[in-house]
């Protein structure tokens, strides 16, 4: 995870594409110039970086439903709980759930824990929109590559 290049996820885990489903995983990191301020002599990630961490697992199951399609936009967090706090070297793990896809939109139901425990959830909406219009496909296709979605998804896809 580098926060200050909002870069939350250090790999996609899994994703079964026939339950529309990703898991994955971050490491925090244990100095970040993000703790110098928040807050300093108790550094924790703030609540809107972890809102991040999910839409950004979101977008990349986003991606990989539609088969690299369209890029997806964070559109709005509904019904967000932080439910403790989370310090440099915490372990994230992130589950998300694909609801719905269509007419431009997808919704998502994202969740982290860590070490067990519930961290936050909530429900993501996300603006689709193609590639030919946004002209960022080769920059997501090779984070993507780098945190092994295009892997999961080809295992997804042979059933593992």
């Amino acid at each position: 995870m580098l926060l200050e290049y909002f870069q939350m996820i250090d790999r996609v885990e899994a994703v079964d594409a026939a339950r529309r489903t990703l898991k994955a995983r971050s490491v925090v990191p244990s100095k970040s110039p993000v703790f110098e301020g928040h807050f300093p002599g108790m550094p924790l990630v703030p609540g809107v970086l972890l809102i991040e961490t999910m839409a950004q697992a979101s977008g990349f199951l986003v991606l990989g439903a539609s088969d690299f399609a369209a890029m997806p936009f964070l559109m709005s967090v509904d019904g967000a709980k932080m439910r403790t706090f989370v310090e440099p070297d915490a372990v994230l793990d992130i589950e998300v759930v694909l609801e719905h896809e269509g007419s431009g939109y997808a919704v998502t139901k994202a969740k982290i824990s860590s070490a067990g425990k519930k961290v936050c959830d909530t429900q993501l909406k996300l603006r689709t929109m193609p590639f030919a219009e946004v002209p960022l496909a080769d920059i997501v296709r090779k984070r993507a590559e780098e945190v092994g979605l295009l892997e999961a998804l080809a295992a997804s896809a042979e059933g593992k």
